[in-house]
């Protein structure tokens, strides 16, 4: 058994789609002969102080150097390039996305996020990616070679298809309410909608942004849709699979994903997609599956939604065609061994 260590800042239980890969890949990794040690960095990344760095340092530096350490992105892109120089060991940087390119930031805070990421990349053994689109971004504006990335696509668990509710129609958003998932652009979208034959769940964590938050109240109170919509928070699997069953459309308005895990599971459940073009979700949903709009464009998605809700052939169709692209999805294993591959190849 190949040993490594899977360093992770905070609470890898928390809901999101990033700690969800990251438990996938180390439950799987010794199942393709590599036995990964969690190693937890402080929860404050991507915006460490001094004191957690120096944590982060010292926990690094009493890793074994022959030992292949894989560092999420969450952490390591953050990660000053005087942190990482001393370390011996092979390091593997786990990107979900370039942490520059998360929502809300202002120009300063990018440039700094931007420059730390990139010389950190630099000094990475490989880089394994969530998606071609990030591999991509990767070459093309941060300097890492085509050969020194791995694609590991997320993996997506067999499901039940999806019975729907009928009516009204029941619609779906999975994510944290965080800016770059952008609910509020979604809700004055659905407030163009001519229809009202209908009720939205937006399932994930309320507390992660309170800017994002607030901007979704606000956008509810000045549309006067709260009796059509629902936030129920951070709900566990069991009840999670509940609202996709019951779902008839899923909604994704991100102004960018590295993949879209949430595309896929409502791909594995033959739900009909209304999605942006933003980062990799324009490649993750097949043309015939969903109907892709621009990212932040407020007119394009209300359209999009309207035209879905106005003809069940349509909807059926969409449905059809992502129900057979969820049974060609990647599953969590194939992820698994991808990345054992990666650690195996740089073990000394």
């Amino acid at each position: 058994m190949t040993p490594a260590v899977f360093a992770i800042p905070g609470d890898i239980t928390l809901a999101t789609g990033g700690y969800a890969y990251d438990r996938r890949v180390l439950a799987l990794l010794p199942a393709h002969g590599v036995e990964a040690h969690h190693l937890q960095l402080p929860g404050s990344f991507p915006s460490p102080n001094a004191a957690d760095l120096a944590e982060t340092t010292r926990a690094l530096a009493a890793v074994d150097p022959a030992t292949p350490v894989m560092i999420d992105g969450l952490a390591y892109g953050a990660l000053p390039i005087a942190h990482i120089a001393p370390l011996r060991n092979p390091i593997v940087a786990l990107v979900h996305h370039p942490l520059c390119l998360e929502a809300g930031l202002g120009q300063e805070r990018q440039d700094e996020l931007y420059a730390l990421e990139k010389s950190a990349l630099a000094m990475a053994r490989h880089v394994v990616v969530t998606s071609p689109t990030t591999a991509a971004t990767l070459t093309a504006d941060f300097a890492v070679a085509a050969r020194d990335i791995t694609v590991a696509l997320p993996g997506t668990d067999p499901a039940e298809r999806a019975r729907g509710t009928g009516r009204p129609l029941l619609l779906l958003a999975v994510g944290s309410i965080v800016p770059r998932k952008a609910y509020d652009v979604l809700v004055r979208a659905l407030a163009s909608v001519t229809i009202r034959d209908w009720q939205i769940a937006i399932v994930g964590p309320t507390d992660r942004s309170q800017p994002a938050f607030a901007a979704l109240q606000a956008a509810i109170e000045e549309t006067g849709l709260g009796p059509h919509i629902a936030l129920p928070g951070a709900v566990g699997q069991e009840q999670l699979d509940r609202f996709y069953d019951a779902a008839d459309l899923f909604l994704m308005p991100s102004l960018y994903e590295g993949y879209g895990m949430v595309l896929a599971e409502a791909m594995a459940r033959g739900l009909p997609i209304v999605c942006t073009t933003g980062g990799a979700a324009a490649e993750t949903v097949p043309a015939d599956a969903g109907i892709k709009v621009p990212p932040g464009d407020e007119k394009a998605l209300s359209d999009a939604i309207l035209r879905v809700l106005n003809d069940a052939g349509l909807r059926r169709r969409m449905g059809e065609a992502s129900w057979a692209a969820g049974q060609k999805l990647p599953r969590w294993d194939d992820t698994a061994r991808i990345i054992a591959g990666v650690i195996k190849e740089l073990t000394p």
